[in-house]
This record gives C-alpha cells, sequence and structure tokens, in this order.
C-alpha cells in the first residue's frame, strides 16, 4: 500500500514539502506506539534522510524509541556527522548496527533460486539477516528511510537493500555483493529488476512479512544548475512504493550521450568520500559511458583507507584491482 506519493522531472520539493508529506502518511499508517528509523548513514548524505528522521522525531516525539542507521560495513558515524546530518534528534537514540555480531537470520533464499535468476553466476543458498534490533525491539512501525538510486550492485539502491544490507550480516553482505559483481555492473546498473533485487524481493515475500515496515523513500538528483534537486518522496509498504520511486529517480539521475566520452574527471567531495571502497563508485557510474581507451581522473582528496571496514581494507591492500577474472580466480584459489 503507497501512504503518500509525490515527485515528477519537474518536482523541486522543499523542506516543508517532505514534512508535510510524511506526516500525511504517518497519519495514515495510524497510531504507534514504539517506532524504529532505520536512515542510512553520511555516505548518503544528498538523500535528504536526515531531515526526514528529524521530521519523524517531530511527530512521534518519545514514541520514536531507536534510530539505527543502515552502516551494513561502513564505518560508524562521528559525532560531528550525526549532527550535520540529523540536527537536534537526540544522540542517545542512536545505536550502532554491528554487522559481524549483531544479527539474526530470517530464512534462507534456496541455492536453486539464486542459480535460476543470476543465469548460473552463483550457484549457493542466501541467508535472509537483519540487525536483531528489528526482531527483538518490540518495535509497532519500522521506516525504512533512505534514496533510490542508481547502484551498481542491486541496479537502484534502497528499498529492501536498506534492510538485508544496510541491517545484514556478514555472510548476506558479502554474497549479495559478489552475485553483483560476478552478474556484472553494466548489466545491474539503473535497472530496477535484476538478480540481487529479486533474491531481496523473494527474502522480502518469505520473510519480512512478519515485520511492520513501512518505506520512506526519496528520489534526488543533480539539475543542470550542477545543485541537488529533490524531485520525490514515495511512502509505503510494499514493492510498488519502490517501482514508482525508481521509474522516477531512471529519468532524473541519467544522462544519455550522443557518443562515448573520452576523457571523464570526477571530483570526490572529501566530506563523504574517505575509501576506495566508496571512491569506486567515480568508476562504477562512468565506465560505461567511457570510449575504449578513454581516461578517467578521480580527484580524492580526502581519501585515508581502501575498505571501510578494518579487514576488508586488509583485504584489498593483498589483492588488489585487477578485474574480475583475476578476482574470480582469487576466489577458487583461495
Amino acid at each position: 500500500m503507497i501512504y503518500f506519493q509525490a515527485g515528477s522531472t519537474e518536482s523541486n520539493l522543499s523542506a516543508d514539502d517532505l514534512r508535510g508529506g510524511l506526516h500525511a502518511a504517518l497519519r495514515a499508517i495510524g497510531e504507534r506506539r514504539k517506532v524504529l528509523a532505520i536512515p542510512p548513514d553520511y555516505t548518503r548524505l544528498p538523500s535528504r534522510s536526515g531531515e526526514l528522521t528529524r521530521y519523524c522525531w517531530e511527530f512521534y516525539g518519545d514514541r520514536l524509541a531507536d534510530i539505527l542507521p543502515a552502516l551494513g560495513t561502513h564505518t560508524p558515524m562521528t559525532g560531528e556527522q550525526m549532527s550535520h546530518m540529523f540536527g537536534q534528534v537526540p544522540r542517545d537514540l542512536f545505536r550502532v548496527h554491528d554487522w559481524r555480531n549483531d544479527v539474526l537470520t530470517l530464512g534462507t533464499v534456496p541455492a536453486e533460486f539464486v542459480r535460476e535468476v543470476s543465469g548460473g553466476a552463483c550457484d549457493y543458498t542466501w541467508p535472509a539477516q537483519v540487525n536483531r534490533l528489528l526482531l527483538e525491539g518490540g518495535h509497532d512501525l519500522i521506516l525504512s528511510i533512505g534514496q533510490v538510486v542508481p547502484h551498481e550492485v542491486v541496479g537502484m539502491a534502497n528499498y529492501n537493500k536498506n534492510i538485508f544490507v544496510g541491517t545484514g550480516g556478514t555472510e548476506a553482505i558479502h554474497k549479495s555483493h559478489y552475485i553483483g559483481a560476478v552478474y556484472g555492473m553494466e548489466d545491474m546498473m539503473g535497472r530496477i529488476d535484476t538478480p540481487v533485487r529479486r533474491i531481496f524481493n523473494y527474502a522480502s515475500e518469505h520473510f519480512l512479512h512478519r515485520l511492520p515496515i513501512v518505506y520512506v523513500l526519496t528520489v534526488v538528483g543533480v539539475n543542470e544548475a550542477g545543485e541537488h534537486q529533490t524531485y520525490g518522496l514515495f511512502v509505503g509498504d510494499d514493492s510498488s512504493v519502490f517501482d514508482q520511486a525508481a521509474r522516477l529517480s531512471i529519468q532524473v539521475n541519467f544522462q544519455l550521450l550522443d557518443k562515448p566520452l573520452d576523457k571523464v574527471l570526477v571530483w570526490l567531495d572529501p566530506a563523504e568520500f574517505k575509501s576506495t571502497w566508496l571512491g569506486n563508485k567515480s568508476v562504477y557510474r562512468t565506465r560505461m559511458a567511457l570510449a575504449d581507451d578513454g581516461e578517467l581522473i578521480v580527484l580524492a582528496p580526502g581519501l585515508v583507507e581502501f575498505g571501510e571496514d578494518r579487514r576488508i581494507d586488509e583485504l584489498i591492500r593483498k589483492y588488489g584491482y585487477f578485474g574480475t577474472p583475476h578476482t574470480l580466480k582469487a576466489v577458487r584459489e583461495n
């Protein structure tokens, strides 16, 4: 069911528009006594999820019991980042997701299904894992907040990815990302229906139905003036809300070119991009536009590490970046 939707390629939603739309949706949902909000972390700052989390707090007051940023494998947010993103929301509401130790498995997607949707690229089961707070917290509403934007692993980010990856565990995160990598980024980026999304949807249909999750999705793009513009807000509890947001996002977040580019220069904001783990988006989001033998120059003044996680950083330092065939060989041998 969709509780609220507003947006078009011409829309430019203000703070008042977002607050009014979200509050209208929350009124439509009905009275709730204990609410959990799951916004993204600081790496998704332009999503306006920080504002929306603040509007949730304004609406529910002390009934907003917990805020669990969907870190995935990312570094926990600093106090400065939390203040910048969430404003005056009380710090004692925030919980830190421990993706290695603090998860529960809801169920398992069969290997047969994974093999079928991946075209035989992968042949293993996939565990639907979430932070234990979602199951044990006693919440009667879980608000999953975030931006629907082109993504290299799942096609279009957010919706149930925010749950299964943002609050997921080691095995779920690694296996889903591996499926996306082996299947091929060029066949994933900007597509609504992808192997990884089908796996997430299978898990939602079979295992998430017991949880009172409502998705709060924004569509944000960069306009012709080079500024972030909010084109849409969609609130609902099933796949239809994601479909609406994703279709609009594709329209405002892709630029089609008449011919390939010979040289591309990318600037990575030092406040947001401190690792190649995130900075590699400069590769993912330009490679299909680059001409054969084209040149990509990445300016990354804030770069301090390879992985957001210490262990992942060690693995990247050990194996480096050598493309798909080399990586597949390394996986087979080690």
